[in-house]
C-alpha cells in the first residue's frame, strides 16, 4: 500500500477533532495525533494506513485469540445478519444462536457452570456478577450480604461497579463517586482474605472476585495453592466465589479457562474478549447449577437486569464459530506450547540485558519487569517500559506497559502464533533493549 499523505493527514486531524480515545492521553493525542491508524489485519499482523506492518503482540486488547482477518467469522456474521441481525431477549424472547452458544459454553466450562447471562463485554460481565450476587442474597433472605472483596493489583473494568472492584488505585482515583462496600485485599495471600472476612463480618459479604492471572495489573500469576485456598475460605464462610476470566478465557493461558490450571470451580465465572476474539462485542457470566437452581426456585417476579444486546444473535453466531475454530485448530494446545517458547525467549532477554528483572508467562500471557538494578530490584525513577514499548513499535512490535507501582512490559499475542513468529518478537525486543541500554549506560 502506497502512503496517501493527504488521506493520512485528514484522518489525523479528524481523529484529534472528534474522537475521544479510551484509556489514552488526550494531551498526547492532541499533540501527535493517533500513534497508528490500522486498516488491515492478518494472523498476528496489523497494517496501518501508511502500509507499515507490525506484530500485534497484545492481540489488540488481549482478545483477538484466533488472529486477525478470519473470513469464516465475517461470513457467519453476514449470514446471520441476512436472516436476523438482532432480536431482543427481554420478556423470555429467544433466538437460536444465543441458545446454542449458552449450551456450548456450559459444555466447555469447568464443573457445574451450566447457565449463562449474556452481556456486551467484560465490564458489563463483572457488574452483572456483582449485581446478581447481591440479588441472590436478597432472595436467600440475607440482604446484608452486600460487600464485594477483590485483590490489590486487580483489574475488572471501567463501569462503576467494575471500577469499584478494581484494585489498581489510579482507576478508582479517576472518579469521585466510587460505589461503597467494595474492599481490596493483598492478592498474594489467602490469609489476607480470611482476615478481611473476619474483620467485616462474613454475614455482610456477598462475594470475592479474582483473576487467575492479573492482566492489566502486570500479568501476576496466582500464587501456587492460592485459588484452592480461596475456594475453601469462600465455602467456609458461605461467600460466593467469582472468577474473572475476561482476559484468561478461551485458551489464553494454555487451558480453555485459567481456573483449569488449579482444579477450582467458582460459583460465577465472567467472560468476554476471547469468546468472540473481538470480532463482535460479547461477554457474559456463567452460573453454577446450584445458583441457577436457587434463582429458579426463589425468583418470583421479573429479573430486573439486562442489556439491550444480551444474547445478540449476530454476536452469538460469531462466538460459536470462533470457539469452533479454537477447538478445530487446537489453539489451546498451541497457546501452551508457544507460551513455553515465549518464556524461553523472556529468559534469554533476562540473561542478556541488565534492565530485565523478573519474567513470567502462563500460556500466551506474559510479563517482563524492567529494573535499574537486578540485585536490589530497584526501579528507574521514571518508568522505562513506555520508552521500550515506543522503540519496539518503531521496529514492528506492539506491546503494552504497566506502570502502576511497577515497570512492566506485558504481552498476549494471538493464539495462532508460531515458533518463528515468537522468535521474531524476541529479536525485536532484543534489538530494542540494546538500543535503549546504549542510551542509559
Amino acid at each position: 500500500m502506497l502512503k496517501d499523505v493527504k488521506v493520512d493527514k485528514e484522518l489525523m486531524e479528524l481523529d484529534k477533532k472528534h474522537f475521544i480515545h479510551p484509556t489514552s492521553s488526550i494531551a498526547q493525542q492532541q499533540a501527535n495525533g493517533p500513534s497508528f491508524i490500522f486498516t488491515e489485519g492478518k494472523g498476528i499482523y496489523l497494517t496501518d494506513i501508511t502500509g507499515k506492518q507490525v506484530i500485534d503482540g497484545m492481540s489488540s486488547l488481549w482478545n483477538v485469540n484466533i488472529g486477525h482477518g478470519r473470513e469464516e467469522l465475517a461470513q457467519v456474521a453476514q449470514e446471520q445478519m441476512s436472516k436476523l441481525a438482532f432480536s431482543s431477549c427481554f420478556g423470555t424472547i429467544s433466538n437460536e444462536p444465543a441458545i446454542r452458544l449458552a449450551s456450548k459454553l456450559a459444555s466447555i466450562a469447568p464443573g457445574d457452570l451450566n447457565a449463562v447471562f449474556f452481556t456486551s463485554g467484560g465490564s458489563e460481565s463483572n457488574d452483572t456478577a456483582f449485581k446478581l450476587a447481591r440479588h441472590y442474597w436478597v432472595l436467600k433472605g440475607q440482604p446484608n450480604r452486600q460487600k464485594i472483596i477483590s485483590r490489590t493489583q486487580s483489574y475488572h473494568g471501567v463501569a462503576m461497579g467494575a471500577t469499584s472492584a478494581t484494585g489498581l488505585k489510579p482507576f478508582r482515583d479517576f472518579t469521585n463517586s466510587i460505589i461503597p462496600d467494595f474492599y481490596h485485599v493483598d492478592g498474594t495471600s489467602s490469609e489476607a482474605l480470611r482476615e478481611a472476612i473476619e474483620q467485616e463480618g462474613p454475614e455482610t459479604i456477598a462475594a470475592f472476585i479474582t483473576e487467575p492471572v492479573q492482566g492489566a495489573g502486570g500479568v501476576n500469576i496466582a500464587p501456587e495453592g492460592y485459588l484452592q485456598e480461596v475456594r475453601k475460605i469462600c465455602d467456609e464462610y458461605g461467600i460466593l466465589m467469582i472468577v474473572d476470566e475476561v482476559i484468561t478465557g478461551f485458551g489464553r493461558t494454555g487451558t480453555m479457562f485459567g481456573v483449569n490450571h488449579y482444579g477450582v470451580v467458582p460459583d460465577m465465572m465472567c467472560f468476554a474478549k476471547g469468546v468472540s476474539s473481538g470480532y463482535a462485542q460479547l461477554g457474559g457470566v456463567l452460573f453454577s447449577e446450584k445458583i441457577f437452581d436457587d434463582l429458579k426456585e426463589l425468583s418470583k417476579g421479573t429479573l430486573l437486569h439486562g442489556y439491550t444486546y444480551s444474547g445478540h444473535p449476530t454476536a452469538c453466531s460469531v462466538a460459536l464459530k470462533n470457539i469452533e475454530i479454537i477447538e478445530r485448530e487446537n489453539l489451546v494446545e498451541n497457546a501452551k506450547l508457544m507460551g513455553e517458547e515465549l518464556l524461553k525467549g523472556f529468559k534469554y532477554l533476562q540473561s542478556n540485558h541488565r534492565i530485565v528483572g523478573d519474567v513470567r508467562a502462563l500460556g500466551l500471557i506474559g510479563g517482563i519487569e524492567i529494573v535499574k538494578d537486578k540485585l536490589t530490584g530497584e526501579s528507574f525513577e521514571t518508568p522505562l517500559s513506555p520508552k521500550l514499548a515506543e522503540e519496539a513499535a518503531k521496529r514492528g512490535l506492539i506491546i503494552r506497559t504497566v506502570t502502576f507501582d511497577q515497570d512492566t512490559l506485558v504481552f498476549a499475542p494471538p493464539l495462532v502464533i508460531n515458533k518463528a513468529e515468537i522468535e521474531r518478537m524476541i529479536d525485536i525486543l532484543d534489538e530494542t533493549m540494546i538500543a535503549v541500554e546504549r542510551e542509559l549506560f
